[in-house]
């Protein structure tokens, strides 16, 4: 069987998905100046995205570790890019092709569907269906356990989590990006476990670890022993194939 979508990982929440038909950049975040700006560094430049058709770039939130105003310049290289940004987002680019999503809203055009799902944080999470593929971007949406919260904040935190994932049950998930995060101690993992085990995704990707890669393989140990499929990510420019 052929591989039905090319991925990319760009830095942090950061990924490239390239299908049949459709190119999606989710939550584009590039701090590092001193690296050249090639795919292979996770840069996305406009003189990349100059020739490409049915771009689509997806921002979930405002915060910056998730919303580089970068992205906003690439419509002036290839004015065809549609943009999908979180409502909270103020930032907007010159294009005509700009669409902002609240949660339980959608999007739709040929081939493709988008479902803006909530968060536990700011702004939104996305499912989206486009060349027979289910994608979901977790954005900020976490399991965050926090050791320093109290036992009502933690449960709170909790309960909010799971709601959000109850909204999800139902849908098929082929390919979903989803925080890992150590600043949790000892409780990085639970938000994923508790996703992949709901909703079981074909694969699921760590992201929001920031440079921390040991993370994601000692995710990958723990999600082998619970049939979690997953890879580790070793670096920036990483390519998996689905």
């Amino acid at each position: 069987m052929s591989p039905q979508a090319k991925i990319t990982y760009l830095f942090h929440s950061g990924y490239a998905v390239e299908t049949a038909h459709f190119l999606f950049i989710f939550d584009y975040y590039q701090p590092a100046a001193d690296l050249p700006a090639t795919l292979e560094n996770g840069f996305i430049t406009g003189e990349w995205l100059r020739d490409r058709s049915n771009v689509y770039v997806f921002a979930s939130h405002r915060h910056s570790d998730h919303f580089d105003p970068a992205i906003l310049e690439w419509s002036a290289a290839n004015p065809e890019i549609n943009y999908i940004f979180s409502r909270d987002i103020r930032k907007k680019p010159a294009s005509p092709k700009f669409h902002s999503l609240s949660a339980a809203q959608e999007f739709s055009a040929p081939g493709i569907t988008v479902r803006a799902f909530g968060s536990t944080d700011v702004g939104v999470s996305f499912w989206l269906q486009a060349d027979g593929l289910n994608l979901f971007h977790a954005g900020d949406l976490n399991w965050w356990h926090w050791k320093e919260e109290t036992p009502q904040e933690q449960a709170t935190a909790e309960k909010a989590f799971k709601a959000e994932i109850a909204k999800l049950e139902g849908r098929d998930i082929d390919i979903a990006f989803f925080p890992v995060d150590r600043r949790l101690e000892e409780y990085y993992a639970d938000g994923a476990i508790y996703f992949a085990t709901k909703l079981q995704p074909r694969l699921l990707l760590p992201m929001h670890f920031g440079h921390d890669y040991p993370a994601t393989q000692d995710f990958a140990v723990k999600a082998k022993t619970l049939d979690i499929p997953t890879v580790a990510i070793t670096r920036r420019g990483q390519v998996i194939m689905f």
